[in-house]
């Protein structure tokens, strides 16, 4: 990993679009440029535990808030200098090609899951929680031989692109306005009784090879402008 002046962040894929614009924006300023490394937040999780390495070192860290803190714990992060990134809620969606499931109510839900001849979620974020929701609802262990379950967001829109038949798909709302020029569409947000807010932060590392320019881009990310800018790509 190359230092230097670049700072170095490594953020979870969920508030990509936004993300991507913010940075743009930035290093167009002609400062120390930011490079992202994208990973899950449990890919993060790994990327950072302690082992023969110590973990990787990155300068700024963004993830779930929940995730923030554990690495503020360890000691990885100084989450007394964290910024609130916004949260993404959790949406359903499928193929254009395919009728819109009624997802306004538990009720709808459980027929949905239930009617469509696969459900496809991920093992990131939303999907660990899509994952607890089919447990609570009583559906899990009745999807589960066809259900169909990919590492991140991007590998599971590839795979619904492409798919066929009624399958339906929960994930990032985010995640799923990026891809509805591509043959995919939200059909709904989850109702608000199950509704899963996943709220994001970013902090720098206590090791951060670029401390200045860490907290340099950090301040940039709590101004209002970067606040607007992520609300128009979706991240509240």
């Amino acid at each position: 990993m190359t230092h230097n002046t670049t700072i170095q962040l490594l953020s979870a894929g969920a508030i990509e679009p936004g993300l991507v614009a913010a940075v743009a924006y930035y290093n167009a300023r002609g400062t120390a440029p930011v490079h992202i490394t994208w990973a899950t937040t449990p890919a993060i999780r790994g990327r950072l535990a302690d082992g023969e390495n110590e973990g990787d070192v990155f300068d700024i860290v963004l993830a779930s808030v929940d995730a923030i803190d554990d690495f503020s714990r360890q000691q990885k992060v100084d989450g007394n200098k964290r910024v609130a990134a916004g949260r993404v809620g959790v949406g359903v969606f499928a193929r254009n090609d395919v009728a819109v499931p009624d997802v306004s109510s538990v009720d709808a839900i459980k027929q949905a899951v239930l009617s469509a001849e696969s459900v496809v979620f991920n093992r990131a974020s939303s999907g660990l929680y899509v994952e607890t929701l089919m447990k609570q609802l009583g559906l899990y262990e009745r999807i589960l031989a066809k259900t169909k379950r990919f590492d991140n967001g991007p590998a599971m829109m590839e795979h619904l692109i492409n798919g066929k038949g009624r399958e339906i798909a929960f994930g990032a709302i985010i995640e799923i306005l990026m891809f509805r020029d591509q043959g995919l569409k939200l059909a709904a947000p989850l109702p608000p009784e199950v509704q899963n807010w996943t709220y994001y932060a970013a902090a720098p590392m206590l090791a951060a090879p670029n401390a200045a320019g860490a907290q340099s881009f950090l301040d940039y990310l709590a101004s209002a402008p970067v606040k607007a800018l992520f609300a128009a790509h979706g991240i509240e």
